[in-house]
């Protein structure tokens, strides 16, 4: 299977990418151990008019800085001080929008992915949620910045095809410190995952 290409990445439309990431496969490569699996899970960060959006009112940080990178990127950033935070750039350069991986199905690398995680199996908890996820993939804020047609990590379309039926469509988790937009339908979560 290919790599999805850059040009995917530069879509203008961050919430039609937040759906249709779910189904593809997400990889990656660490000390020569491939690990992935499909993406059941995702948020979308539309840009600066998000209230959610760690770039909301044209916020520019060091450590939002890789949000405003042409997309075909990672931005790793660390929550609560201990969870690595995966997200994928897209749109254009100085256009922040971002996906946040908040869930995948674990299908290569599941012995690897038990041993990040520290679980004696693979149930759908090992790799539900965003620290969990970066976790099982071995990914760390010192991969911010990572190109996504690297070797290190990578994103598949394996025609997977999600129908509507197939997608639970909700609020995103986490921000209501964003007020009215916190109810933005832009969570999207593979049903019977």
């Amino acid at each position: 299977m290919e790599k999805l290409q850059k040009s995917y990445f530069l879509q203008k439309d961050v919430v039609f990418l937040a759906k249709d990431l779910l189904g593809k496969y997400i990889f990656t490569c660490v000390d020569g151990q491939i690990s992935g699996g499909i993406i059941s899970e995702t948020e979308a960060y539309v840009a600066e008019i998000d209230k959610a959006s760690h770039a909301y009112n044209h916020r520019r940080t060091k450590r939002n800085e890789m949000m405003y990178h042409e997309g075909g990127v990672i931005y790793m950033y660390l929550c609560y001080g201990m969870h690595h935070m995966l997200n994928i750039v897209t749109n254009e350069e100085n256009v922040a929008d971002a996906i946040l991986i908040r869930g995948i199905i674990p299908t290569h690398g599941e012995e690897l992915i038990l041993r990040r995680t520290g679980k004696p199996h693979i149930t759908p908890d090992v790799t539900s949620g965003p620290g969990k996820v970066s976790k099982a993939l071995g990914l760390t804020v010192a991969d911010n910045g990572t190109p996504l047609d690297s070797d290190k990590v990578w994103i598949e379309d394996r025609d997977m095809v999600m129908a509507d039926d197939q997608v639970m469509i909700t609020p995103r988790i986490g921000v209501d410190y964003a007020g009215e937009d916190a109810k933005l339908p832009y969570r999207f979560v593979l049903k019977n995952r």
